[in-house]
């Protein structure tokens, strides 16, 4: 009997279970955005509600069946995979409930595109936006979720008021700082190794009404880490990233610097461009809506889509460094590094003091003014090349080795090679309570097959 077989007729949800293993279906779970690896399921199921998790889950902690989750399927090196075991795919939960007070509900498989909508429908907003609207709740939940307002409000992990996970065991918690704390911090940034977030409820700040970005363009790195410090610990802008390009052989550093607001008054432009060292003849100025600034990445999506390079391999490595180090590792990297026109490279600087969340690793700052380091190389390879993609995984790696030696730790999700981190290693002192927690919620481990660390 076929694994889809086994499932429809061994769980005992409220209805029969999505469960499909056709090859269509199949081939298309078999791929994620990395497009680095592939793995083919037995079945893909797809819940419409918690209680087929539930059962999922059930059966496959009874059976010793492997299951991978999938948001968007947003992974860069199979981590929503599986080789003959269980998908589920979360976008059947994808509802985003009426909200009360400052808060939003959300099921793990919406957008943040559509929380974001419901949120300023009332004039409300969440802190931190990844870039990406298109991201899944549950996706950016199980790695933290950073943008250019973590500096401000720390983590989207931070900002979660209460999870409904389904745990290995098949069983279904409500949790949060004040309720079952130790499933709480084991799923948040956990990468879906203890349960499966399937609903979430996340505190909301009051919405702006629009954003000033300014693109401020240097040709020394180092002023360009300073500055980047001075706006940070000052707080002088709502959102900040800083990117790294590449022009006429030379590289050209650029740091976005936006600022919300209701009335154009409310912003006091000299101030807050005070003893900056940008080249002022370079800098470019443009005016959103609030809700036009966080989904920016709209049309270049349509556009990647359009001419393909949406569908091609993204290698992707993000880690964080710290303070002291930031400067020469990075100098290092991008002597390995090609930019390409639809490569991106950040890097920004966040208070370490503002994330929270255990299993979200950063570097002990030397101070607590002194920042960390995202440092993200977000490239895109040849589909038609197996050496450059090698290349580019073998180049993760070394730097990744780099990274740790100078102190720094890697961000969940990037495309690393299997067996390259130590899992343990990376939680740190929060190592021993994960491990209790996975003991007691997933003891089958059928949720850490899919993990690339």
């Amino acid at each position: 009997m076929s694994l889809a077989a086994r499932l429809s007729r061994s769980a005992p949800g409220p209805g029969p279970l999505h469960v499909s293993d056709d090859e269509a279906t199949l081939a298309r779970f078999s791929r994620d955005w990395g497009g680095l690896v592939h793995a083919r399921p037995g079945a893909v199921v797809r819940p419409s509600c918690a209680a087929d998790v539930a059962a999922v889950l059930a059966f496959a902690s009874d059976t010793g069946t492997p299951v991978a989750l999938r948001g968007t399927g947003h992974s860069c090196f199979g981590q929503s995979l599986t080789e003959g075991g269980v998908v589920v795919d979360l976008g059947g939960l994808a509802r985003v409930h009426p909200g009360t007070g400052r808060e939003v509900v959300a099921d793990a498989g919406a957008s943040w595109r559509r929380v974001t909508e419901s949120a300023l429908a009332r004039g409300l907003t969440p802190a931190v936006l990844p870039d990406y609207l298109g991201l899944s709740v549950g996706g950016t939940l199980s790695v933290g979720g950073l943008g250019g307002a973590s500096h401000r409000h720390g983590a989207q992990t931070d900002a979660v008021v209460e999870l409904e996970v389904v745990t290995g065991r098949g069983e279904i918690v409500r949790c949060s700082p004040e309720r079952d704390r130790d499933l709480f911090d084991a799923v948040r940034a956990g990468s879906g190794q203890c349960g499966v977030i399937t609903r979430a409820t996340v505190g909301l700040v009051t919405a702006a009404r629009s954003a000033r970005r300014r693109k401020l363009y240097y040709r020394d790195v180092t002023a360009f880490l300073a500055d980047q410090r001075t706006v940070v610990e000052e707080e002088r802008f709502d959102h900040v990233e800083g990117r790294v390009l590449r022009e006429e052989g030379a590289w050209l550093y650029r740091l976005d610097a936006t600022s919300y607001y209701l009335l154009p008054s409310d912003v006091d432009e000299d101030a807050l461009l005070a003893d900056l060292s940008f080249e002022a003849s370079l800098t470019e100025t443009a005016e959103y809506s609030y809700g036009d600034f966080c989904d920016r990445m709209a049309d270049g999506e349509r556009l990647l889509r359009d001419n393909g390079e949406w569908y091609h391999p993204h290698p992707w490595l993000t880690v964080f460094l710290p303070d002291a180090e930031v400067a020469d590792v990075v100098g290092q990297a991008l002597d390995t590094v090609d930019v390409g026109d639809s490569d991106t490279v950040l890097l920004y600087p966040l208070r370490a003091d503002r994330i929270t969340t255990p299993l979200l690793r950063l570097p002990t700052p030397a101070t607590a003014e002194e920042p960390v380091w995202l440092f993200g190389l977000l490239t895109v390879a040849d589909p038609h090349d197996p050496i450059d993609l090698a290349r580019r995984l073998e180049r993760n790696a070394t730097l990744h080795e780099l990274v740790t030696a100078a102190g720094g730790t890697g961000y969940p999700g990037s495309a690393l090679p299997r067996g390259c981190v130590d899992w343990t290693r990376h939680v740190g002192d929060a190592g021993s309570a994960w491990e209790a927690a996975r003991r007691r919620y997933d003891p089958a481990g059928v949720l850490a097959a899919a993990h690339s660390w």
